[in-house]
């Protein structure tokens, strides 16, 4: 049997990569691996997913792409968290502790 994976709730994809990027740039692959890996396994960003939410937040001026190569020689876009990025984290972030604050109180009141 194989481990399902769970869905993403809309609009968490940005905040995570938001996260991701902004102590270390990263190349779109290592993004996707490091939110599996931090997850425990539990969630799995596809490219399908990946690829168009990083070039929606570089096109918001979230995060700023650059060209380079890669640990394994490749060239890659490294991403980076820009200062808009930041005030955007820190704002998503604060309302997805209100949702999941909110979430629990119903869940803990069954």
């Amino acid at each position: 049997m194989t481990k399902e994976m769970p869905e993403l709730i809309h609009g968490t994809l940005d905040l995570l990569i938001l996260k991701t990027v902004s102590d270390t740039p990263m190349h779109g692959w290592a993004i996707a691996k490091h939110i599996q890996q931090v997850s425990k396994e539990a969630l799995e960003v596809g490219q399908g997913s990946l690829y168009p939410a990083l070039y929606r937040l570089e096109e918001r001026g979230l995060i700023k792409g650059r060209w380079g190569v890669s640990e394994s020689g490749r060239r890659a876009k490294t991403y980076s968290l820009t200062r808009k990025g930041r005030r955007q984290l820190l704002a998503d972030a604060a309302k997805w502790e209100q949702f999941y604050t909110a979430i629990n109180r119903v869940l803990g009141s069954a």
